[in-house]
C-alpha cells in the first residue's frame, strides 16, 4: 500500500524536462516513453501531448530508435532477425518500420555473424558432430533468432 502513496508524481512541464533526458540518454520507443510518463503519474492527455512535443522536438523517433536496436542487439548481443523481430514488435514498432530497420544488416556480416557463433559454440569440426550435439547446435542457434534455412545451410557438415 506504501508503493503508491511514495511514487513521486511529476507536473506535466517536469515530466516532458525528465522524458527530454530520458530520451536524450539513449535512442527509446514511444511505448516506453508513453510507460514511463505513466509511470510518473500522468494522464492520458497529458503523456500523448508530451509524445508529440517530443516527437517534434526530435528527441523521439521511432525509426531512428528501430535501426539502432536492429545494428545493437545483432553487433552486440548476437541475435539474429528473428529475434530481433520478436522484440520490436514487444515494444510496438510497426512492421514497416521493421523491415527497414533489418535492412541495416549487412547480409554478409550476418552471415559472418552466424558463422563465429557456430564457432563459438563448437570444439570439434561440423562433420564430426553427432546428431544430438548437431540438433543442440540447431536448437541454440534458433533461439539466438537464425532462421532456419540458414542455420541449415550452415550446418549441413560441409565447411563454408
Amino acid at each position: 500500500m506504501e508503493d503508491s502513496s511514495s511514487k513521486k508524481t511529476y507536473t506535466p512541464r517536469q515530466a516532458k524536462l525528465k522524458a527530454e533526458s530520458y530520451c536524450a540518454y539513449q535512442e527509446r520507443a514511444q511505448q516506453e516513453v508513453r510507460d514511463k510518463l505513466y509511470e510518473w503519474g500522468q494522464h492520458q492527455n497529458d503523456v500523448e501531448n508530451i509524445i508529440s512535443q517530443l516527437i517534434e522536438d526530435n528527441f523521439l523517433n521511432e525509426e531512428r530508435f528501430a535501426k539502432a536496436y536492429v545494428l545493437g542487439k545483432f553487433r552486440m548481443k548476437g541475435w539474429g532477425k528473428i529475434k530481433i523481430k520478436m522484440h520490436l514488435k514487444s515494444k510496438r514498432i510497426s512492421e514497416p518500420l521493421i523491415r527497414i530497420a533489418l535492412k541495416e544488416i549487412d547480409l554478409d556480416e550476418y552471415e559472418q555473424k552466424l558463422s563465429d557463433t557456430i564457432n563459438r559454440k563448437i570444439i570439434k569440426p561440423l562433420e564430426k558432430l553427432t546428431m544430438a550435439e548437431r540438433a543442440k547446435l540447431i536448437r541454440f542457434l534458433q533461439s539466438k533468432g537464425f532462421e532456419n534455412d540458414l542455420i541449415f545451410k550452415k550446418t549441413d557438415g560441409r565447411s563454408d
